[in-house]
């Protein structure tokens, strides 16, 4: 896979309740993804951004809710997102304290 398509797989951390409980719980770490991307290119970009062993990534795809804006119906994008389970004595650390 080449270096351009690794930094286009992770769109962002999802920040959540659920997402601190996985991380303090079971060394995962939830990402928004592409919604072409693939568990194994998931792991590689992880593993070259963050530079940290993962050992299994679960993938689900999240249906937009259908939403009222004023008068008309709309609906919200859809998303992907990854959970990364981390091997232990492996952490990431988003506060980006050097």
């Amino acid at each position: 896979m080449n270096q351009e398509r690794i930094y286009q797989i992770l769109l962002s951390p999802h920040v959540s309740e659920k997402a601190s409980i996985v991380a303090d719980e079971h060394n995962q770490h939830v990402f928004k993804v592409l919604s072409t991307a693939t568990k194994a290119e998931v792991k590689d970009a992880v593993e070259a951004m963050f530079k940290v062993e993962v050992s299994k990534v679960r993938v689900t795809n999240i249906k937009g809710k259908a939403k009222r804006f004023g008068n008309r119906l709309g609906k919200r994008a859809d998303i992907r997102k990854a959970y990364v389970t981390l091997k232990p004595d492996n952490d990431i650390d988003f506060a980006g304290a050097h």
